[in-house]
Formats: C-alpha cells, structure tokens, sequence
C-alpha cells in the first residue's frame, strides 16, 4: 500500500501544473456553455465522456449553430486530428498497461501527454502512475467545467474572448516543452511547417496539410538520425 500511496502522491505532484489551466479554461467552457442555453449537467456530461478541450469549446458553436451530423463528424476529425500524430509515439508506452490501457487512450489529451512523454524516475508501477496523472487531469477539467457553469448562473458574465483561452494553453505548453527540451528542432519543424501551409493554404485549410508536413518531415529526420548511428 505505501507503494501505491508513493505513486498517487508524484503523480499528483506531476499533474500540479495542468490543475492550474484546466480549472482556469474548464471554467471558461463552463461559463461558454452556460451562456449558450446548457446548464451544469450538459456540461459534466460533455466533460466526462468528451473530454477534448478545445473541442468542447467548438462543440459549444455546433450545438447553438444546429450543425449536421456530417459537420460535426468532419470538424471533429480536423480539431483532434493532431491526436493521431502525437499519441502514435505512446503505443509501445502503453502496450502492456493492461487494465488501465483503454482509460490511458481515452484521456490522452495534450497536457497528460506532455507530462507523460518523460517516466518518471523512481516510480514502481508506471502504468498505475500513468492512470493517476491522466485521472487527475480529468478530473481537474470536471470541476473546472462544474465551476464554470454554476458561475455562470449566478454571476453575469460577458464571455466575449474566453474562447482564446485554448490558444493560450496550448502556447503555455509549448513554451514549457521549449524550456526543458534540449532539442528544438522538432519545434521548430512544427512552426516553420504551419506557417508555410498557413501562408500558402490560407487559414481555413491549412491545418491538416500542416500536420501532414510535420509527420513526414520528423519522419525523414528520424530514419536520417537512425541511419547515421
């Protein structure tokens, strides 16, 4: 049992740093919600079982919007396209997980990646760790979303610009993995591939071909890398 208690408590401690954003933009999607007409259990519901931020906060638009089924379908897959790129690097992580594998894959978000992306040293079980980083997370982002919508109610609030707040996560996350990384080039790749496809494809569709540019590129670099050891 100390064991497991050692592990809850770093995994806790590692999952500090997401607490502080997903409470902040969970309350943000809570009060967007809440404004649109869906009160406290939409957004429970929608936070556990969607749990995709940024798309919580498109989804926000679908539902006012009465968009189709196909449209959602279709901004759904362009939105969390990037999760196919980044979580193929976690299949060997989570090849033996057992148990907790299908609520590691659910809830691989791209906080809880960026945390799980180093093991942490010292740790005993790694899978039982992984499940209580990603536990947390989601957790923080419920109650973050509850918070959000009972505010809402009872305190009037103008939600012009809280949709940026997603944005302003993802560049904090960025910024954090470009201080503790040694290497930059990936980085780098990343933003030299969106704004070339930005400029050349505009900003309505340059998001996939973007990320299909990264892939290829890390890709050829890796097999280069490999090739020369």
């Amino acid at each position: 049992m100390a064991g497991r208690a050692e592990t809850v408590t770093k995994a806790f401690y590692k999952s500090v740093p997401v607490m502080a954003g997903y409470i902040v933009l969970g309350i943000g999607f809570g009060i967007l919600l809440r404004d649109a007409g869906y009160g406290v259990v939409w957004a429970l519901l929608m936070s556990l079982f969607i749990y995709a931020g940024s798309m919580q906060y498109v989804g926000v638009g679908l539902l006012t919007g009465g968009a189709s089924v196909l449209t959602t379908v279709i901004t759904t897959i362009m939105v969390n396209a990037r999760h196919l790129f980044y979580s193929i690097s976690m299949i060997g992580k989570y090849r033996d997980a057992g148990t907790y594998k299908p609520y590691l894959i659910f809830a691989l978000t791209d906080e809880t990646y960026s945390l799980l992306c180093d093991d942490a040293s010292g740790v005993t079980d790694i899978n039982c760790y992984r499940f209580f980083v990603s536990l947390f997370n989601h957790c923080y982002w419920v109650a973050g979303t509850l918070i959000g919508s009972i505010l809402g109610k009872v305190i009037p609030f103008s939600v012009r610009g809280i949709e940026f707040s997603m944005t302003a996560l993802f560049i904090a996350s960025f910024t954090e993995q470009w201080l503790t990384s040694r290497n930059h080039i990936p980085a780098l790749t990343g933003i030299i591939c969106t704004v070339l496809c930005l400029v050349l494809l505009g900003p309505e569709k340059f998001l996939i071909p973007a990320m299909f540019l990264i892939t290829i590129v890390l890709t050829f670099m890796r097999k280069k890398e490999e090739s020369n050891r």
